[in-house]
């Protein structure tokens, strides 16, 4: 699994047969069961993780226990909890597996020593914390001014793979709608597109 994270690095950046030599060496391969836990709530996330193959989700529950999906991490998308892993705290966010995964795990450290010795993979990551950031202002942006059918729209055509691959009520979760909501919005766009 680790030659999908090897096309993944060598599709963004240019790197020698070393480099690749010392991104492999410090690389975790880990294999996920469905609805395996990533990390559970509580724990303190150490590691960066990249999706190799399957489908992860990260999301909270709430006092009530309902959950908040806040990510959705198929092939070629890195899985994590940065605010665990920078602040050392315990992680608020659980991440499991929805298909059979494998990530590709690589610990803070032996990360930090990889963007100070390979210049384009710290550049790589520079760019993905860049990309990041304006997805968040993007969600922020859907969230406090679309319609839910609008939030839902936007999601199908932005994640047409994902949306083939998660459950509806995963997909009503993350948008912050209520699943009869989500049922009602498809059944209504599949009346007009007939």
């Amino acid at each position: 699994m680790f030659d999908v994270f090897r096309k993944y690095l060598t599709d963004k950046i240019t790197l020698s047969d070393p480099e690749l030599t010392r991104i492999s060496s410090v690389s975790i391969i880990k294999k996920l069961r469905r609805r395996q836990y990533l990390l559970q709530e509580g724990d303190i996330w150490k590691h960066y993780a990249f999706v190799s193959k399957g489908c992860l989700r990260i999301y909270r529950l709430d006092e009530a226990g309902n959950e908040h999906i806040l990510k959705f991490c198929v092939e070629n998308w890195w899985a994590g909890d940065r605010e665990s892993l920078l602040s050392g705290n315990p992680s608020r966010c659980f991440i499991d597996a929805l298909e059979e995964s494998v990530v590709i795990m690589i610990t803070k450290e032996n990360f930090d020593n990889l963007c100070k010795e390979i210049p384009a993979f710290n550049q790589l990551v520079n760019d993905l914390l860049n990309r990041t950031y304006i997805a968040s202002q993007e969600r922020i942006h859907a969230n406090i001014t679309y319609t839910s059918e609008e939030k839902y729209l936007n999601f199908t055509e932005k994640y047409p793979d994902i949306t083939a691959r998660v459950p509806l009520h995963m997909i009503a979760s993350y948008l912050g709608i209520s699943p009869e909501t989500l049922s009602r919005i498809r059944s209504q766009n599949a009346r007009k597109n007939k």
